[in-house]
């Protein structure tokens, strides 16, 4: 009886990191270049996320999924695509990514302009003025957008683990409290 359990719980595991590895790996391939289109957009890729939760969770094709959702502590596409950004703004935050990225935006701090108001204190960065929703969607634009929505005490994390565990535990409380 003991075999057959940890039989299961072994399958179980192997089929979890397997469907991890094919489903999540391409959903979050340059997901952020996904930042700022309409939900109908995106909805396609969130069905897949829901497919996979059902299929590992056993769940009926009508059955609501968010439960699914919340006890794999997987975030929505969405909350994922915002994830990354927010990991990219991190590393540009503490100067470990490329200078391309880093020239992208810039610090309220460093912002002559703003060099006497209470923003130059802070860790936000400027949002740079856009005419038309295509130009929302720049990097420059929706990074500091999504950090600058972040509580401080996420964004002021040491290291990459400990800003990554602070940012996914803020997301998945803005998306599941309810539940």
């Amino acid at each position: 009886m003991c075999q057959w359990l940890s039989l299961v719980v072994t399958l179980l595991v192997t089929s979890t990191k397997l469907l991890y590895l094919q489903i999540f790996s391409r959903l979050d391939y340059c997901n952020v270049i996904l930042s700022g289109l309409p939900l109908s957009t995106i909805a396609p890729l969130q069905r897949v996320q829901n497919a996979a939760a059902r299929l590992l969770m056993g769940l009926l094709r009508r059955d609501h999924v968010r439960s699914a959702l919340k006890e794999l502590h997987w975030l929505p596409v969405v909350y994922r695509i915002k994830f990354k950004l927010a990991l990219m703004m991190f590393t540009i935050h503490t100067r470990q990514c490329p200078d391309y990225l880093s020239s992208s935006v810039q610090a309220c701090s460093s912002d002559l302009a703003r060099i006497r108001l209470r923003s130059a204190t802070t860790i936000n960065y400027s949002v740079p003025r856009t005419r038309t929703k295509f130009g929302e969607r720049a990097f420059s634009v929706a990074g500091p957008v999504v950090w600058n929505s972040i509580p401080a005490a996420v964004r002021e994390a040491d290291t990459v683990s400990w800003f990554k565990r602070k940012l996914k535990t803020h997301f998945f409380s803005m998306c599941f409290d309810d539940v």
